[in-house]
């Protein structure tokens, strides 16, 4: 077993900049990421970030990945171990790991789990066809792989993500028969819809999927309109002969081994799913465990790395480094997390986190 100073689960926006904080505070880290390269979602996401400079505006994902990745790999501090899955969060704060067949364990002093999400799906018949996939999915095969999923495609949620990948898949060469949204409104930011429907795109609100069909695989979909009550409306029904399907209808955050540590959970809609009560250094319900980024709560990549980079920053200090300029910089990052959760986009959010505080 190997003793650590601070291990940092997952490899995303929130787990990089969360061992790159904690490093810079001259803490020694340890990041495991199950995945092959580090960077998470922004490896696949293409779109340039807009907002102010300090929360990368005008920076497309892939880059920021990119820059995140090097400085991590190059810091003397930091020893980033790829294809890593942690499978245990033991009582006793051991972590069990598995890479390359190998199995190994861990005693880190304290953890940072940055986990990120899962995506959620929806249950309407013949959801199992081949070509049904989630938005992630085709993000991964489109702008990581380079693969289209298909020739025409029907995108199932107008939230930001449905809405850009809907972009990119225009982008990338594939017709877009529609987007269909259960919600009265479109979720997205004005800015990404505005493309889509500039591009001839229709958007159904207030209508879902009612079936898809096919034989050894999507060759159609029907939806129809909902109610007020959100309930389907007879009568309604419109068919598109696709051959596939994209699910872009939210995502829930990965708590497990926050749940296996002993962390206190509680169920908040706002922010996708069970989340872990924290206190406002990001610290759970057990002493030594933090958590960054998608599994504190959904939010966008901006928020999740400035979640890391505080989470890492309050975890170094516990630890006693960093103290000269700890709080300057604390400041400065709950100020630029505040202004991304400012004004009605936030609403939501702010809503979700006031039943999260523990402290």
């Amino acid at each position: 077993m190997s003793f650590i100073e601070i291990a940092v689960i997952g490899g995303g926006p929130a787990g990089l900049c969360a061992a790159l904080e904690a490093a810079n505070a001259g803490a020694r880290v340890v990041l495991l990421d199950r995945q092959d390269r580090p960077g998470g979602q922004l490896i696949k996401q293409t779109h340039r970030f807009f907002g102010s400079r300090s929360h990368r505006a005008s920076e497309r994902g892939i880059n920021i990945a990119a820059e995140l990745t090097g400085q991590v790999i190059s810091h003397p501090l930091i020893e980033a171990l790829t294809g890593a899955t942690v499978f245990g969060f033991y009582e006793d704060g051991v972590l069990g790991v598995e890479r390359e067949g190998r199995v190994f364990y861990l005693k880190p002093s304290r953890v940072i789990v940055a986990t990120g999400a899962s995506e959620k799906t929806l249950a309407f018949p013949n959801n199992d066809l081949p070509g049904i996939y989630g938005a992630g999915a085709v993000q991964t095969l489109v702008n990581v792989y380079g693969i289209l999923p298909g020739k025409r495609v029907l995108m199932v949620g107008a939230g930001n993500i449905g809405v850009i990948v809907t972009y990119q898949l225009l982008q990338a060469g594939m017709e877009v028969a529609a987007i269909v949204e259960a919600a009265p409104g479109i979720g997205a930011y004005w800015v990404h819809a505005a493309k889509v429907r500039r591009a001839g795109v229709p958007i159904y609100t207030s209508h879902t999927i009612k079936r898809a069909y096919g034989g050894r695989e999507v060759e159609g979909a029907v939806i129809w309109q909902l109610d007020e009550q959100g309930q389907p409306v007879p009568g309604t029904e419109k068919d598109f002969a696709v051959d596939t399907i994209c699910l872009s209808v939210g995502l829930s955050p990965l708590v497990e081994l926050l749940a296996q540590a002993g962390c206190r959970l509680a169920y908040v809609p706002q922010l996708g799913g069970h989340v872990p009560l924290r206190d406002a250094n990001l610290q759970t319900t057990v002493p030594g465990v933090y958590v960054a980024g998608d599994a504190a709560g959904v939010e966008e990549a901006s928020a999740a790395m400035m979640e890391g980079a505080l989470a890492g920053l309050h975890a170094a200090y516990s630890l006693g480094y960093g103290r000269a300029g700890y709080e300057a910089r604390r400041r400065e990052l709950q100020h630029q997390l505040d202004s991304l959760r400012s004004g009605p986009v936030g609403e939501k959010i702010r809503t979700g986190l006031a039943r999260v505080l523990a402290g």
